[in-house]
This record gives C-alpha cells, structure tokens and sequence, in this order.
C-alpha cells in the first residue's frame, strides 16, 4: 500500500492571528471553549471578531480536562439546536477534542441517505502548545474511565490559528506538561512504522525548537520567541502524527492517565525513557530500525551518535536532562500513586494500551507483558 502525507488544515500563525476570525463568511458559529477561556477574555474576543464578520454565536463552555462522552453529549445537544455553520474550538487540547467529539458523533447520528454531510467549517485556536489537536485527525474522549481514541479525516480542522498571544497565561506546570507532549509526538512519529520523509522533516524540526526553546519557555512565559518557536513545534508535530501515526508511549500514557487521573503530557514524559529503551532493545543488541532512529534524533541536536547504541543513550540522556529541567517527576511514587493500586491496574492498563489506536505503528510489536515491564520500571 502506498504511502502518502496529507494536510488538510491552514495554517495561520503569529501574534495577533486571531484576527482573521473578522474575515471569516458564515451565518451562525458554535465556539466551543472552556471557563478559562472567558475568565481570560479570550472568548469575548473570539465573539467580538465573529461579530465583525457578521456571524451570530453561541457558545459551548461545558469543557472539563479529559473531556467525557457526557461532556459531548451535552455539547451536540446545542450544536443540533443552533445548527452552525461554522465551529470554532478554543483552548487547550481538550476544548479542540471536544469540538471535534461533537463533530464526529453528530455527524455519525446524521447518518444522511446521501452518504454525504454538510460540515461547518471548523477553526482551531489552540491556548496551549502540546496537543497539535488544531491539525490532526485525532480526539481522545474518555468512556467509563477509558480513554478512547478516535481516529477521522472528517475531524481535522479546516483552519488552525496559531497567535501565541493566546498561550501567555498557561501555568509553569502546564508548559511543562504540553511541551514534553509535543516531543513524544514527534519522536514517536519518527520512530513510526509509517513514518516517511515528509514526517521526518517535521518531526526533526519540532524536536529541535523544543530543545531549544522549551525550557526558556518554562523559566520565562514571557518570551514571546520561545512562545512562538514551541507553538509551532506543537503544530508541527502534529502535522507528523496524524500522517505517521504514533506508538506505545502514548498507548500506556493513555492508559495510565485514564486510570490515575494523570495529565496526558505528564504521562507520557513518565514513560519515554522506558519505552524508548524497549523499542531500541538497550538491553540487547540496540542496532534495530529504533535505535538508528534515535540515534538520528541525537545528530539533530549535535549529541555524539557514532553507534546506535551510543546515539540512543545520550539521546534518551538529553530527554532526561529537559524533563528534570522541567520538574517532571521521574517515578509513581513521586506524583504520589500508590503503588499496591499502581500494581493492581497493570494488567487492565497493559490490556486496554494494547488495544489502543496507537500500537500498531509502534517500531517494536509488544507483547502484553512487555508493556506491564514497562510499567513496572516506574515505580
């Protein structure tokens, strides 16, 4: 099967690009946000913009963290009523999940005899840099304490804005959390089995602008460079997954995070040195398709790499260097699980990464009690 690289949405980056919401055409527009959005006058500013262009609006700002299939649910019922024709997420990756969880299932419930459906045109504004939501076709909505997947051209934003002026009043811990989300992404989409050379550009240069600018990023929000670079490593990133897909990292992060409650950014920096050591076989010969991809990675950021081996190590190094840097904590002990009720949940979590949307494109095909090692080596 052939293999090919699409990306659907524009791109609109820069500070103050939120402007071009005045020149937006339409007649009704659902924004879909969360209460922070408006405590911070971002939403009144979405609603003034849309006004100018002559579009009336109603506002969804039901979004909760790791938003629920209730939270959805609740969502389409206004969407049915207002009818838009245009739909615009704002917020962090669960505000655009969100957006796109009523997109999807309203659109499977129309179900038209046609077989096609008129989509409103949807636009992304993301107030956080880790997701890459605003450019993929992935939404991961939470189902009786499971974190589900899904997966759908007809998802993606048509419009992604990226003004990091938006961004300028996330906590310390959440640029943390977001930015070493956005490096999984792209190593993951590196590593990928369907990685190709088109994700391989976005994915270097993604992982290059966070090691140099994510860390300036956390020690001063007021960076407006750093802003932006990191932004746009996110949009970037993006653009690699949903064309490459990801692997086990986001798997057992999906996992874990469902089942502790855990940021998904934080999760998954948790695992990346364990699982970057499973797929490069350390513990064996770490001359694998993996190994030679991380040892790539280290190239790209000027790291010694004369061997797999050597590359992947002082690359899995400098990934434990930015995370401490961070105040990424390194065990379940320190985020406070404990661990009798980590130990219990191995086997369902190791069960439902298996089954994830993600695991199939993972460079190393695991077996169910590899993953629960994995876990095991964070305790």
């Amino acid at each position: 099967m052939n293999k090919k690289f699409t990306l659907k949405s524009k791109v609109y980056f820069e500070q103050k690009s939120i402007q071009l919401l005045k020149t937006i055409s339409g007649s009704r527009a659902l924004i879909v946000t969360d209460s922070i959005m408006d405590t911070l006058g971002y939403l009144q500013l979405v609603k003034d913009y849309l006004g100018e262009a002559g579009l009336s609006t109603a506002v969804f700002s039901g979004v909760r963290p790791d938003p629920d299939v209730n939270v959805v649910a609740e969502g389409m019922r206004l969407y049915a009523e207002f009818a838009p024709d245009v739909l615009v997420a704002i917020g962090g990756g669960s505000a655009i999940d969100t957006a796109k969880g009523i997109l999807y299932f309203a659109w499977k419930l129309e179900k038209p005899s046609s077989g096609e459906t008129k989509k409103p045109l949807f636009i992304a504004i993301p107030s956080t840099s880790g997701t890459g939501s605003e450019v993929t076709d992935f939404s991961v909505i939470t189902a009786e304490g499971e974190k589900v997947v899904i997966v759908d051209e007809f998802i993606s934003p048509d419009i992604a804005i990226l003004d990091s002026t938006c961004i300028q009043h996330v906590p310390q811990r959440v640029i943390a959390d977001t930015g070493m989300d956005v490096l999984v992404h792209a190593v993951e989409a590196y590593v990928s089995t369907k990685a190709s050379d088109f994700t391989d550009a976005l994915a270097e240069k993604a992982v290059k602008l966070i090691f140099d600018n994510l860390e300036k990023l956390f020690r001063d929000a007021a960076d407006g460079v750093a802003r932006d670079h990191v932004q746009n490593a996110s949009c970037m990133a993006g653009m690699a997954f949903t064309n490459a897909n990801l692997g086990i990292n986001h798997s057992l992060a999906h996992a874990l995070g469902g089942a502790f409650h855990l940021p998904h950014g934080r999760s998954n920096a948790l695992l990346m040195s364990a699982v970057m050591e499973y797929n490069a076989e350390l513990a064996g010969s770490a001359s694998g398709y993996a190994a030679g991809r991380y040892a790539q990675l280290a190239k790209v950021l000027g790291l010694p790499a004369r061997t797999c081996r050597e590359g992947t190590v002082n690359f899995i190094q400098a990934v434990g260097r930015l995370s401490k840097s961070l105040g990424i904590e390194n065990s379940i002990r320190a985020l406070g699980i404990d661990e009798s009720e980590f130990e219990g949940a191995l086997d369902r979590m190791a069960e439902a990464a298996m089954q994830d949307r993600c695991t199939p494109t993972n460079p190393r095909t695991p077996y169910k009690e590899e993953l629960i090692r994995i876990y095991r080596k964070l305790s």
